[in-house]
């Protein structure tokens, strides 16, 4: 959605001027998509991206409301913050630039409310999109912003993008000059108390929690937990929604072995990702830096190689495709768009995967976890009330004119 916002200022029909519907329809829109490629690619969902980057400013550590509210904003009777609003506004006007094209290109922007909609939506050869935010800086330290984008149709939230917020520890961390990234310091080695709570609601909600973007304590964390009484993890099971596998590149934000291990546990799915910094790289000479990208393996080929590696450690089970696509600037060759995905089925059909395997790679084991979360939240909201945040009073009595 930030890439069609930006793009086309937030305009899509040609009464305001814009092509992007020309664009959309007839092809020749920049990035991966439009709807000649995804009728090529015979594409039967996505998840569409409400996405606004980190804050920038402070240490990177500071998660107060201080971090979001600027002082020089103060309007009676309550403290605004610039970022903060900034943040909301900007997924709000996105999901608002969704529920538009909805109504435009209702078989490619209609979001499944539930997962028995998205199954039949999926059975009946229709198009499954929800829409999902990354990362929980995007909710301004507020759970009511989480049940509002929940309302609004957001099916599964990241719990950080590229850096840590208030609730969990990230994989990386983005530079303060809103450029780079670097592999981030652990914070709360996992989950904050915060966190766990947050947790809970999402469950009760249900919505996915995605473990994409998030360190490896944070991975184990939500999965299994720490060992901690009254603590055992998400009661729903998590997903990776756009995450690799380390053991062929050993990138912070891939999943090591011995937590897709902890994946099969939870009945979980890993989603490959066809970022080429996560397909191909091998470790760097420090073990503070980033690996080393090797881009002549950077390759459909490649990606095969993670969904094996995945399918044949823990089952076909618990992988699926979480190609990133119109968020990536470059991609793996033979995957230049969505166009592409005949191409990758072919291939893995040929290295010996199955026809059943293959189709719950191209979407049924995505449905089988969300409906797995669908029945956690439809049992805790029979006994579990909506969790609240903490309000100071900060109401100014003025005297009647």
């Amino acid at each position: 959605m930030i890439f069609i916002r930006s793009t086309y200022q937030n305009h899509i029909y040609n009464a305001s001027g814009s092509d992007f519907a020309d664009k959309w329809e007839n092809g020749g829109l920049a990035q991966h998509v439009d709807v000649p490629r995804l009728e090529k690619g015979k594409q039967g969902g996505a998840f569409w991206s409400a996405f606004w980057p980190c804050p920038t400013s402070g240490n990177g550590t500071d998660f107060s409301d201080a971090r979001y509210y600027d002082s020089k904003t103060n309007k009676f009777p309550f403290k605004m913050t610039r970022l903060t609003v900034k943040v909301v506004q900007s997924t709000i006007s996105q999901l608002d630039l969704f529920g538009r094209l909805g109504q435009q290109y209702p078989k490619y922007f209609t979001s499944s409310k539930t997962s028995a909609e998205a199954a039949h939506t999926f059975e009946n050869g229709g198009f499954i999109a929800p829409v999902i935010i990354e990362g929980l800086h995007q909710i301004g330290n507020s759970i009511s912003n989480l049940r509002l984008y929940h309302q609004l149709g957001v099916r599964y939230a990241t719990l950080t993008w590229n850096c840590h917020n208030k609730y969990a520890d990230a994989a990386l961390q983005t530079e303060a000059a809103g450029s780079g990234s670097g592999i981030a310091k652990p914070y709360w080695h996992g989950l904050s108390p915060a966190g766990r709570e947050l947790v809970k609601e999402m469950n009760r909600l249900g919505m996915l929690v995605d473990l994409a973007h998030v360190s490896q304590d944070t991975m184990r964390d939500v999965l299994v937990g720490k060992g901690e009484t009254g603590w055992n993890g998400s009661l729903a099971p998590p997903i990776f929604s756009h995450s690799s596998a380390y053991a062929i590149c050993p990138h912070p934000r891939n999943v090591p072995d011995d937590i897709l291990q902890l994946v099969k546990q939870r009945n979980s799915i890993v989603m490959v990702n066809f970022n080429p910094e996560f397909v191909s790289c091998k470790p760097a000479n420090t073990t503070n830096s980033l690996p080393d990208f090797v881009p002549e393996t950077n390759t459909l080929a490649q990606v095969v190689r993670h969904i094996r590696h995945i399918g044949e450690l823990i089952g076909y089970d618990h992988v699926g495709i979480g190609t990133d696509y119109d968020g990536i600037e470059s991609t793996p060759v033979g995957l230049e768009d969505v166009s592409k995905f005949p191409d990758l089925f072919a291939e893995l059909l040929r290295q010996g995967i199955s026809d059943e395997d293959a189709a719950k790679i191209a979407g049924r084991n995505i449905l089988r976890v969300w409906a797995e979360a669908d029945k956690v939240a439809s049992e805790l909201q029979k006994t579990t009330l909506p969790l609240e945040d903490d309000v100071k009073n900060n109401w100014v009595k003025r005297r009647e004119l």
